[in-house]
């Protein structure tokens, strides 16, 4: 299994990005996705995570700013982010659920076996 992670940069406070996540070697609509974030010092968290139904959570200090979505054609998926501050600077990770199917979004990272190399998102005046 292979994700390659795109879409890092660096943003003014208040512009927005879009991460993606392009993934090859499973059966992409089986299994839920998660980006995570690691920022310096930090814990790597979770940000956000979609299953294979489509069902999704938000970490409390992402709701309403960022937004995860799947597109099964092209095995990829995404991670709007808008209202962007500066504590969102860190690492993204995308992250393969190791279920397939599961019903709810997995929050527990070692329910995650692949992980993309990491973008990095800078958000900084």
């Amino acid at each position: 299994v292979q994700l390659q992670a795109s879409g890092g940069g660096l943003m003014q406070p208040g512009g927005s990005l879009r991460l993606s996540c392009a993934a090859s070697g499973r059966t992409f609509s089986r299994y839920g996705m998660g980006w995570f974030r690691q920022a310096p010092g930090k814990e790597r968290e979770l940000v956000a995570g979609i299953t294979s139904g489509g069902r999704t959570k938000y970490a409390d200090s992402v709701k309403d700013r960022f937004t995860i979505s799947r597109d099964n054609a092209k095995n990829t998926v995404y991670l709007q982010m808008n209202s962007l501050k500066p504590e969102d600077t860190a690492v993204y990770y995308c992250a393969v659920d190791s279920t397939p199917y599961r019903i709810l979004v997995a929050d527990d990272i070692s329910k995650y076996d692949y992980w993309g190399q990491g973008t990095l998102v800078t958000v900084s005046s």
